[in-house]
């Protein structure tokens, strides 16, 4: 029962080319950067990752991205993050952009069984219709577009049909983890990491604070360790390491 890893290039070590991976964060917020620099150093590539966005500020997912390490992504967002566009724009990178909402639950699905669901969201887009680039030719063309999804009514409500999301990995961060891999996540840093951890056939996670089992109170536990494998603790520096994207500051009232 004991998860616990020594470090996170063991954690990661059977990550081979190829790999898909479910990460967790948003923006800035709760992601896995150690367990992602491990991978970067491990040299593989061609990965598929689910995420909501792909790394800013050159952390994050955007290592591997500027790296040329990421063959595919599925996410909701591309924001502000140049490389990721350029990429996709220029043919060498195949994006599925979707719904955020959507990619939620199709990461929850996936973690709990659930092969696909009918949602609202899309219908009468290109989510539903087809026709939306997953990938460019580097004329600019379309290379490769979106297939129409099935629609049905309920209740006089038109459903698009949605599957759901499993990988071959996850990799998440959360604030307290004990030995037996329950996680508790803090404030915003929850987004998207319970999510990712479900979907994951095999979960990392690294953990800022690693305690025994018993000490975290059933009641407070965001995500059972029966989604998680492995668990790393961070060093103090590496979980105080916590960057952030725009600082929005006002002067003092006089």
């Amino acid at each position: 029962m004991d998860k616990v890893i020594t470090s996170a290039k063991e954690a990661v070590s059977d990550i081979a080319d190829g790999a898909s991976l479910a990460v967790g964060g948003f923006g800035l917020s709760g992601v896995p950067n150690a367990l992602i620099e491990a991978v970067h150093e491990a040299g593989v590539g061609g990965l598929h990752v689910v995420s909501n966005n792909c790394g800013a500020l050159d952390s994050g997912l955007a290592v591997l991205l500027a790296a040329g390490r990421i063959a595919r992504v599925t996410g909701s967002y591309i924001g502000a993050n140049a490389e990721f566009a350029r990429q996709y724009l220029a043919g060498e990178l195949e994006v599925e952009l979707i719904p955020q909402g959507t990619l939620a639950e199709r990461l929850r699905s996936g973690g709990h069984g659930i092969p696909a669901f009918f949602t609202p969201a899309g219908v009468g887009t290109q989510v539903a219709e087809g026709g939306m680039p997953w990938r460019y030719h580097p004329d600019g063309t379309v290379a490769l577009a979106s297939p129409a999804r099935e629609t049905r009514v309920f209740h006089g409500v038109e459903y698009v049909l949605e599957e759901s999301i499993t990988t071959d990995f996850a990799l998440v961060r959360a604030a307290v983890g004990d030995r037996h891999g329950n996680l508790v996540f803090t404030k915003s840093a929850r987004n998207f990491n319970p999510l990712a951890a479900m979907a994951g056939r095999t979960t990392v996670a690294e953990v800022e604070r690693l305690v025994e089992p018993g000490e975290i109170d059933p009641d407070h536990v965001h995500l059972p360790g029966v989604f998680v494998q492995r668990v790393v603790e961070l060093t103090p520096q590496q979980a105080a390491d916590k960057k952030i994207e725009f600082r929005t500051v006002r002067g003092r009232a006089e």
